[in-house]
């Protein structure tokens, strides 16, 4: 190290010059340790903050076979399904009605098929539920409605084709003698099942969910509920969007 020297000052002066120039240093270097160490500090709590902050991440499970349709189980677990779709109301009475269920939908142009599994050996209360399924996944939902009247029928009442008749996809002929089910209220309850699904089920169901939310044709866009209602779920937005009826709705109180 080169030290340069004065020879106009004494060996003090320039020995105090020297003392005074590395106090300077080491105040700087003793300023610069404490920035480090605070700017360390502030690193680790901005990490802890982004990792709490941070979702959990949710394994991947197999889905059961039914979940690509609408559906639930009802208060004494039969399952219910309903069609997403003209498309997926075809396969529901193509490959998934047997001569045990029971048909369910809205005495409206649009709407879920419903099929009740073993649904001729279902009680009243599992046929309302199953009604009720109907009412809310039909066009009634979208449109605004508080009620709806729903019909069901037997298997052996149905048919894809009618003499003389168009028959649209996804329609299907009913004939004979309806059970009705007159004014049947709009209303679902949305949360997480015992499996920690995203479950909707029909109001007059007696399953309990977790964090159970009541929903009813409303206000909010299907994107805004869904968000709504993933905060409280604590689950992603698209969850609700794939199983929440078409058209605008509201929560309420239950």
């Amino acid at each position: 190290m080169k030290l340069t020297l004065w020879y106009n000052k004494s060996v003090h002066e320039n020995a105090g010059y020297y003392f005074e120039l590395a106090k300077k240093y080491r105040k700087k270097a003793h300023a610069a340790k404490e920035a480090l160490r605070e700017l360390e500090k502030k690193l680790e709590e901005a990490k802890k903050k982004k990792e709490k902050e941070k979702p959990a991440v949710k394994l991947l499970r197999e889905k059961e076979w039914y979940e690509k349709f609408h559906w639930f189980f009802t208060s004494e677990g039969k399952l219910a399904l309903g069609g997403r779709d003209a498309q997926q109301n075809d396969i529901l009475y193509s490959r998934h009605i047997e001569q045990n269920d029971l048909f369910f939908h809205a005495d409206i142009q649009g709407g879920s098929v419903v099929v009740l599994k073993n649904g001729k050996e279902a009680s009243d209360q599992e046929k309302l539920e199953a009604a009720q399924f109907a009412a809310c996944f039909s066009k009634a939902w979208s449109s605004g409605f508080s009620y709806v009247d729903v019909y069901s029928a037997k298997p052996e009442q149905l048919a894809k084709s009618s003499p003389g008749e168009y028959v649209a996809k996804g329609a299907i002929v009913v004939r004979g003698e309806k059970e009705w089910y007159k004014r049947t209220p709009l209303k679902l309850r949305v949360g997480l099942d015992e499996k920690g699904r995203v479950a909707v089920v029909p109001a007059f169901s007696k399953a309990k969910l977790n964090n159970e939310i009541t929903i009813i044709p409303g206000k909010e866009e299907k994107g805004q509920i869904a968000k709504k209602l993933a905060k409280i779920l604590n689950v992603h937005p698209d969850e609700l969007l794939s199983v929440l009826p078409s058209g605008k709705t509201s929560v309420v109180k239950a």
